[in-house]
C-alpha cells in the first residue's frame, strides 16, 4: 500500500513498486487510517509491515515566538498524527496475530538543534510514540523502531531550505559540519536500506530502538537514563532546599 496526501505522486510511487495499491489521503484523519489498513488486509490478506514516513516543513522564520496556535496545530498532524492514527489502526491487528513491524520516521530536529516548534515537537513526540508501543507490543511479538532519516528530498530542497538552514547556522543553532550535512544530503536510496533491514527478519530481536541513516552512515541514539546527581530519603530527611539543589547542579 502506498499513502499519500498527494494523489498525484501516491499513483506513480505505486507505479514504481510492482503490485503495490496506491490509497490518497491524509492518515491524520482517523477514518483514512483506518481505510487505510482495513484495505491492506483485504487486498494482502494481513498487515504485516508499517513504514510511517511523513512530514511537513515548519513555516519559514517559524519559532516560538511568532508561531500561531494553528501552525503549531497543523505540524503536530502531519507529524505525530499520521503516526498515531495508522499505529492505532495496525496495531491490533499485529497482535491478534502475533507479528508485525512498525518503523517511525523522526529526525535529528527531535533535539531542538534545527529550532522551529511544531516540527521538533512533532518529531519528538513521534519518537516517545514509537517506543512505548514498542515495550506495550513487545509481549505480542510486535517491533516497533524509529529511523532519523538525512536524505535530499522536496523537503530540504530549494532557496527557502538553504536559506533556512543558512540562518539556523548564523543563530549557532547548526554547526559548520551538520549545515553542509544538511545542504549536501544524499539521495533518499541511501537511506531506505536501513527501512529495509529493520522490517526484515534480519532485526527480528530488534525493538525500541531509535536509529540514524543519514548519507554514507548509519547509526543508533543511546537510549536516555537518568543519573543521580544527589539522594535523600524522605522518610527521615527535608527536603532539599533551592540553595542546595543549587550548590549540587552546579558542581
Amino acid at each position: 500500500m502506498v499513502n499519500g496526501r498527494d494523489a498525484e505522486a501516491v499513483s506513480a510511487a505505486a507505479q514504481r513498486v510492482p503490485g503495490a495499491v496506491g490509497q490518497p489521503g491524509s492518515p491524520a484523519d482517523p477514518t483514512v487510517a483506518d481505510a487505510l489498513i482495513d484495505r491492506c488486509a483485504r487486498e494482502f490478506g494481513s498487515i504485516d509491515i508499517l513504514v510511517n514516513c511523513a512530514g511537513t516543513a515548519e513555516p519559514v522564520g517559524s519559532s516560538i515566538l511568532n508561531v500561531t496556535t494553528e501552525q503549531f496545530r497543523d505540524l503536530m498532524d502531519a507529524h505525530l498524527g499520521t503516526a498515531f492514527q495508522t499505529c492505532r489502526a495496525a496495531a491490533p491487528r499485529m497482535a491478534d496475530q502475533g507479528s508485525g513491524v512498525i518503523v517511525n520516521t523522526s529526525s535529528f530536529a527531535f533535539l531542538g538543534d534545527y529550532g522551529g516548534t511544531g516540527y521538533p515537537a512533532g518529531k519528538g513526540a513521534v519518537t516517545s510514540l514509537t517506543l512505548a508501543i514498542a515495550a506495550e507490543l513487545k509481549e505480542y511479538g510486535v517491533r516497533a523502531n524509529v529511523v532519523c532519516p538525512g536524505a535530499k528530498t522536496r523537503l530540504s530542497t530549494g532557496p527557502e531550505y538553504e536559506a533556512h538552514i543558512a540562518e539556523l547556522n548564523r543563530r549557532g543553532l547548526l554547526d559548520e559540519i551538520s549545515t553542509q550535512g544538511a545542504l549536501d544530503a544524499a539521495p533518499p536510496e541511501y537511506v531506505a536500506p536501513t527501512y529495509g533491514y529493520l522490517v526484515s527478519d534480519l532485526a527480528k530481536d530488534i525493538t525500541g530502538q531509535i536509529f540514524i541513516a543519514a548519507g554514507g552512515f548509519v547509526g543508533r541514539f543511546d537510549r536516555q537514563t537518568p543519573s543521580i546527581v544527589a539522594y535523600r530519603g524522605h522518610h527521615d530527611e527535608p527536603p532539599w532546599t533551592i540553595d542546595e539543589i543549587a550548590a549540587q547542579l552546579t558542581r
